[in-house]
């Protein structure tokens, strides 16, 4: 994520939010109350509400596009644009409640919220609702940068001891442009499902390719009862 994030506050004038987006080359910028707290965020679309609607103002029967209805409709971020055109502080013009994450969150996690809520980033706020920073679409593909040998060592430090490779059998972790690859022997299949699932939730894995080989399928044991007639 952006540590060094641009704020504004709450009861900032609407030429000054302008101003800031402009002067930092940004897009959208956090909105925080008296004390510190993410409320929403405000964005140069939400600033362009003023010119949409200017029409309807005027008597015409202006309406938003059906895609942008039924995007917000989906995203239950329905709201009256006239409010947002007659706003001038960042309070009346802002989105809210911002979209958040927690700083811990999972690059996965992080990708299906922009996903779900149709946004470029993400604010990232602590436990108190504090900001901590933005992550954006780019960051999270910074992630699939690292380097194999990287991606490896972390697969292997989240498969258990037992589990891994020794002169017999156990787990073999290979990775190839960030795509890894499980083979091997080991005891149960439930083994090999818990070490794909460490694989496919590390940052920066492409695809998880698993080919073990186990002798008990644990899995599909269910448990037997026999009652005598």
């Amino acid at each position: 994520m952006t540590k060094q994030v641009v704020a504004v506050e709450q009861d900032t004038p609407f030429k000054d939010v302008a101003r800031m987006l402009v002067a930092n080359g940004i897009s959208a910028m956090p909105v925080l109350d008296s004390d510190g707290r993410v409320i929403g965020v405000v964005s140069e679309g939400d600033l362009m509400r003023k010119e949409e609607f200017r029409e309807q103002y005027h008597g015409e029967s202006y309406q938003p596009s059906l895609r942008t209805r039924l995007r917000r409709k989906v995203t239950d971020r329905s709201e009256d644009g006239g409010t947002k055109a007659a706003a001038d502080t960042a309070a009346g013009l802002m989105t809210a409640p911002a979209v958040t994450v927690a700083p811990h969150a999972s690059t996965v996690r992080a990708a299906r919220l922009m996903d779900e809520y149709g946004v470029k980033r993400l604010v990232v706020v602590n436990e108190e609702g504090r900001l901590e920073g933005v992550v954006s679409r780019r960051d999270l593909l910074r992630t699939y940068l690292c380097d194999d040998e990287e991606i490896r060592r972390r697969v292997v430090a989240g498969i258990t001891p037992r589990d891994r490779w020794n002169d017999r059998d156990g787990i073999i972790v290979e990775v190839h442009d960030g795509i890894v690859t499980l083979s091997g022997y080991i005891d149960r299949r439930s083994q090999a499902a818990a070490a794909a699932r460490t694989a496919e939730r590390l940052d920066g894995v492409v695809d998880v390719h698993e080919d073990l080989v186990w002798r008990r399928d644990d899995i599909l044991e269910l448990p037997f009862t026999w009652d005598r007639p």
